[in-house]
């Protein structure tokens, strides 16, 4: 059943859904969304405290409290960075990626439930759109 919304509202609901899937798996291993996000982004590499709060919309004193409390649990490590004497890299622990695969199948599996009724070309649509949204064409590009 389709209903007619328009285009904020339809993309702040779908918003909300994935919110409501984020905070449901991470439920379980008792993390927050962005805490989420933390391992997400750690994932495949090793990041700096700036780099990872630019990807989280934190500033410094909030990414070293998050930091701080994924290390207490086991989730991620700091070492020290080769590049700046005063900086740290933060990478996922053995644990950290287990977490995150496990986190990451789940969310991937529920995500993938909400296309479920679309048609093998509107879910690649929806991909190309979604991604031209996050990453829109530069001037460049023309």
């Amino acid at each position: 059943m389709a209903t007619s919304l328009n285009t904020v509202d339809a993309l702040v609901q779908l918003s909300f859904q994935i919110q409501r899937i984020l905070a449901a798996v991470g439920a379980p291993y008792d993390l927050s969304i962005v805490q989420i996000r933390l391992l997400g982004i750690l994932r495949d590499r090793q990041a700096g405290m700036v780099e990872l709060g630019g990807h989280l919309g934190l500033d410094k004193s909030s990414m070293t409290g998050l930091v701080s409390r994924a290390e207490k649990r086991g989730l991620v490590q700091r070492t020290p960075s080769p590049y700046d004497g005063r900086a740290v890299l933060v990478s996922l622990t053995d644990e950290g990626r287990r977490v995150a695969a496990e986190g990451g199948a789940e969310i991937g599996r529920r995500v993938l439930a909400l296309t479920e009724h679309l048609s093998p070309q509107a879910r690649a649509t929806l991909t190309e759109l979604a991604a031209s949204l996050i990453h829109p064409p530069s001037a460049d590009d023309a």
